[in-house]
């Protein structure tokens, strides 16, 4: 007699079928009862396998599903195929989400099993690159400087430049702004981060733009993070004295990411880290001016030489001679600026006095 019940010997089972072929076979030889006493089970268990083997041989040993033919309160089939084309509509939600928004009254695992039935595609996160060619599309659609992104890089951080850095008191701050569409690239540079060097750096971009009437005809955006050199204060009632002279160009507006979305400055950051490996860890700098030179010589690279391997391996000014051919050349060859000599020059008229001018106190 088996030392374990019929019972316990298929709970544990990994392949019932083995088991009740061994019972199967025994009964064939020694009859149903001597082979319900041997295996630890009943003869209405034995007959049952035995009837099912000689009808469907081996393959009728597994066990039977105890799934109803027939399930009275089963969904109806316009419901389920409604389900699924929610699936459609909503590929980017998940079943509770889908049942709050469309108030249905299956319960999401219902919902979800609909969906599996059906094939419809699972709520897969998009792949990174997938996203960055949606967005590529996206940004090529936009008219030449229909928004703009501008941000701050502290050059402290790079081991290769801070020697020379504080040896020849080069800058610390770096002031970027970039164009969306084509990757125009303008360069700043100062020894603080400040809304007046800020404020400067937007003057001297909004001169050349002018100058060379690249403004679209429709309304063109700058867009900063949330930092106090481009805000102001945290508490302020007015807009800061950036936006005041972003804006002063007409048809311009400056505007502001959400705070802490950083990726919304993906395309500036981009430039951050190319020149961080192209420039700033390769070059070495015999002074002040020297920098500002190779600085500007880096910007007319990446404007005119440099081809974008994620703008269609062209550069910025191919890519602007597209979207506006009449376009002045010369705004591309604007040079890098040094905003502390800027700010020097300007606050320079503050002494000289006259009836006109503002004088020290």
């Amino acid at each position: 007699m088996c030392p374990l019940s019929y019972y316990q010997i298929m709970r544990n089972c990994k392949d019932k079928r083995a088991h009740r072929y061994q019972m199967v076979q025994y009964a064939l030889s020694h009859g149903v009862k001597p082979t319900a006493r041997v295996f630890d089970t009943s003869p209405p268990v034995v007959r049952k396998w035995l009837s099912r083997f000689k009808e469907q041989g081996y393959a009728g040993l597994v066990d039977l599903s105890r799934r109803p033919h027939h399930s009275p309160r089963a969904t109806n089939q316009a419901i389920k195929d409604h389900i699924v084309a929610l699936k459609k509509k909503y590929h980017r939600l998940g079943a509770i989400q889908v049942k709050a928004l469309e108030n249905l009254t299956q319960a999401p695992k219902t919902i979800r099993k609909f969906w599996r039935e059906a094939g419809a595609a699972s709520r897969k996160r998009r792949k990174k690159y997938i996203t960055k060619q949606n967005l590529r599309e996206v940004k090529k659609q936009f008219y030449l400087f229909q928004q703009s992104c501008e941000d701050t890089k502290d050059l402290t951080d790079i081991p290769e430049y801070w020697p020379q850095m504080k040896r020849l008191n080069l800058p610390s701050v770096q002031y970027t702004r970039r164009e969306i569409s084509c990757g125009i690239l303008f360069l700043g540079f100062a020894n603080e981060l400040s809304l007046i060097h800020a404020t400067l750096f937007a003057s001297y971009i909004n001169h050349y733009m002018a100058k060379y009437k690249a403004m679209p005809e429709d309304s063109a955006r700058c867009q900063t993070d949330n930092g106090v050199e481009f805000c102001g204060s945290w508490n302020a009632k007015e807009p800061s004295a950036y936006t005041k002279t972003v804006e002063s160009l007409p048809g311009q507006f400056h505007t502001t990411i959400f705070p802490g979305a950083h990726r919304m400055q993906a395309d500036v950051e981009t430039v951050h880290g190319l020149m961080e490996t192209e420039f700033y860890e390769i070059e070495k700098f015999a002074d002040r001016a020297d920098f500002i030179s190779k600085a500007n010589t880096y910007q007319l690279f990446f404007n005119l030489e440099r081809p974008n391997t994620y703008k269609e391996h062209k550069t910025p000014w191919q890519l602007a001679q597209e979207k506006k051919p009449n376009l002045d050349k010369r705004l591309l060859m604007t040079t890098a600026v040094d905003l502390d000599v800027l700010f020097n020059t300007y606050t320079s008229f503050w002494g000289q006095g006259g009836k006109n001018l503002l004088t020290d106190p």
